[in-house]
């Protein structure tokens, strides 16, 4: 019997949660590092994303003593908030939670998800991936799908918690970046996002033919136009594209995240300084795409 993308995520999302850490006190999830698109789908119509999987950024939750439920670490969420957010669950938890993150809290790549999803690992979490994605989209009123094991390859409904299309792969591409300007927590009740409806149709077929170039002035269109309708200050990234000879860029589109896309093994051994010297903070390298 043929199986469509969308169980193979879900299963794969499975056997994820299933397979033993290599310290069972420890739960780490990977981050995203701004997004490739996002907006809304028409003017009335659900703000929608394709998140850019960032595997170099990462949360740790360590499970320490304790007998009652506590969290330590990183500031991130609150202890009301992850309470609420265990009981929707039907999961508690009597250990003090350790957060550890190497993502910045605003910097859009996704800290209050890895967060959620990572306590609810802790708790003993084995429930279906979409209940734990609606449960983090109830708990902080948008969510990232760090929850799936391939998250960009999903046109994900952040407001809702919901795949909207299943995308196909794109070819392997390398990203240097890093963080400009302030950090930027995500507003659930911001919807002020420029139309993406032209773009899906074209990053589908892009994606479908390995057109990486494409792929990348799409991204670089899909930032600029939620830059022009936001922004108050200049941005440096689109210039430092052109500059460093990139085939793109990328942006959080509420956060702080900035990164250049470029073929496998073409990013110019200057680069880094370049994003230091026209203000990038935490500068940060990466694959991504390919199966």
């Amino acid at each position: 019997m043929a199986r469509d993308e969308g169980t193979d995520q879900r299963d794969a999302g499975a056997l994820a949660r299933r397979r033993p850490a290599a310290d069972p006190e420890v739960r780490l999830v990977a981050g995203h590092f701004g997004e490739l698109l996002q907006a809304r789908i028409g003017a009335e119509g659900p703000v929608a994303l394709i998140s850019l999987h960032c595997p170099v950024l990462s949360l740790r939750a360590h499970l320490a003593g304790g007998a009652e439920f506590e969290l330590g670490g990183e500031k991130i969420l609150t202890l009301e908030q992850a309470q609420t957010f265990l009981r929707s669950l039907g999961l508690s938890l009597h250990r003090r939670v350790e957060f550890q993150t190497e993502m910045p809290v605003g910097g859009g790549a996704g800290a209050s998800t890895a967060a959620l999803v990572a306590l609810a690992h802790s708790a003993g979490f084995l429930g279906n991936v979409e209940a734990l994605a609606e449960a983090c989209v109830a708990s902080e009123g948008a969510s990232d799908p760090l929850m799936f094991p391939q998250p960009e390859r999903l046109l994900w409904a952040s407001r809702h918690g919901q795949i909207l299309a299943q995308l196909p792969p794109m070819p392997r591409f390398e990203v240097i970046g890093g963080f400009y300007g302030p950090m930027q927590r995500t507003d659930a009740a911001d919807s002020r996002f420029p139309d993406i409806s032209a773009l899906i149709p074209e990053w589908t077929c892009a994606a479908q033919a390995g057109d990486l170039p494409r792929l990348a002035q799409l991204a670089s269109r899909s930032a600029q136009d939620t830059l022009t309708l936001r922004s108050k200050h200049p941005d440096p990234t689109e210039a430092l594209a052109r500059m460093l000879g990139a085939l793109g860029h990328v942006i959080a589109h509420t956060g702080a995240a900035r990164g250049l896309i470029f073929a496998p093994d073409t990013v110019p051994a200057f680069a880094e300084s370049a994003l230091r010297d026209a203000g990038f903070r935490q500068i940060l390298r990466f694959q991504a795409g390919g199966l």
